[in-house]
């Protein structure tokens, strides 16, 4: 079985962290989008001090790769001219928020956006697990359910606007004017009652939650279907294969229009009503490559046993509809933690195979090369 190490932390622009190639140096926006300006920045600078290669998480973050100790300090200074430091790592870190895509100019979600991260970048004596988030999921209804969050900003079956821990199916009732000191109270609740990493976690552990995150009920939940590219109110959605481009692709696109970016490895373009033509995005909802998650893969990232990306892409076309496969590096599972209906995961010796279930998972099968699993590719899915 491959073997992982557990950071406990993620990677920012003022702390970056060691891979296989470089610096990784994660950078987030306030509110999710990044004008034409800053977009085509952060190109250039990937290109001048990276490897090149960015990369999309399911944080809705980007990574820049490839950065080494010489290029690094111009980085984060080209980074701060375009506005996208904070003051500390400290800030940084507690900055950890996730914005939904689909909101629209003028509903008040980017000025909420905003209050919330300079909140959060103020709160000092907020000692926050290192991995502890918010989600601002504050439009029509709720589209980042799937999404690692542990207080979530929604709204409930009448529109009223809530405040709720994840895995509470009630929350607290808010104005745009509270919400923000709303969520803050229950992020230090969290603190001063124990909790040690995640909410939902914590509340399992039946502590209680104060009344007043009690009075609403959450929209019920709801099957979610993972997005696909498509044509949205605000702008037209694209992927990336693997949820990586290199930094000529991020300029071509943000000479096109400012990019909103998302958990789901793609960007949206603002006010855009047809996909544009560019080699190496998905603008197929159909396109097999949406059904394959994979993560760097070594030699990318230390971790990694194997190379993954040229097996998942060999095997993607072989993956019929309604089934998802993961390619793995380790047992950790970056790029897809959940569950997949195959998933791969790199051993020292080959690959190891899991039916319905994620990364971590004890295989049914071990010793499977690449060479082996495309002999007949098809059998896999059977």
């Amino acid at each position: 079985m491959s073997r992982h190490e557990v950071k406990g932390w993620c990677p920012g622009i003022l702390r970056p962290m060691a891979s296989g190639d470089g610096l990784l140096v994660r950078l987030r926006s306030l509110t999710g989008r990044l004008t034409q300006e800053q977009a085509a920045g952060i190109a250039y600078l990937a290109q001048q001090f990276g490897n090149g290669l960015i990369d999309l998480s399911a944080r809705a973050t980007l990574h820049i790769r490839g950065v080494t100790d010489r290029t690094y300090q111009p980085l984060v200074m080209g980074l701060t001219h375009l506005g996208l430091t904070d003051p500390t790592p400290e800030a940084e870190a507690r900055r950890n928020c996730i914005v939904t895509p689909y909101w629209e100019h003028g509903d008040g979600t980017v000025e909420l956006a905003e209050k919330l991260a300079k909140a959060l970048q103020e709160q000092e004596t907020l000692l926050l697990p290192r991995k502890f988030g918010f989600a601002l999921d504050s439009g029509s209804s709720p589209v980042l359910r799937d999404v690692s969050a542990d207080i979530r900003i929604e709204r409930d079956t009448t529109g009223t606007l809530i405040c709720r821990p994840d895995g509470a199916v009630t929350g607290a009732c808010v104005t745009p004017e509270s919400v923000v000191d709303t969520a803050l109270s229950l992020a230090k609740w969290f603190i001063a009652t124990g909790g040690e990493s995640r909410m939902a976690a914590h509340l399992a552990h039946g502590v209680r939650l104060p009344r007043a995150f009690m009075e609403r009920e959450a929209a019920p939940e709801k099957v979610m279907v993972a997005p696909v590219p498509h044509r949205s109110s605000v702008g037209i959605l694209v992927a990336l294969p693997f949820g990586q481009m290199e930094a000529s692709l991020l300029a071509a696109l943000a000479s096109i229009a400012p990019l909103r970016l998302t958990p789901w490895r793609m960007v949206l373009l603002e006010g855009q009503s047809e996909p544009p033509v560019l080699d190496h995005i998905i603008t197929n909802p159909r396109d097999p490559l949406l059904r394959v998650a994979a993560c760097t893969g070594a030699p990318g990232c230390s971790q990694a046993l194997r190379p993954t990306r040229p097996l998942a892409r060999a095997l993607a076309s072989h993956v019929p509809p309604a089934v998802s496969l993961h390619v793995s590096g380790c047992t950790k599972g970056c790029a897809h933690p959940a569950k997949a209906s195959l998933t791969l995961v790199a051993e020292t010796d080959g690959f190891g195979l899991i039916r319905n279930g994620n990364a971590c998972a004890a295989p049914s099968k071990h010793l499977l090369s690449p060479e082996m699993l495309l002999e007949d590719p098809d059998a896999l899915f059977l």
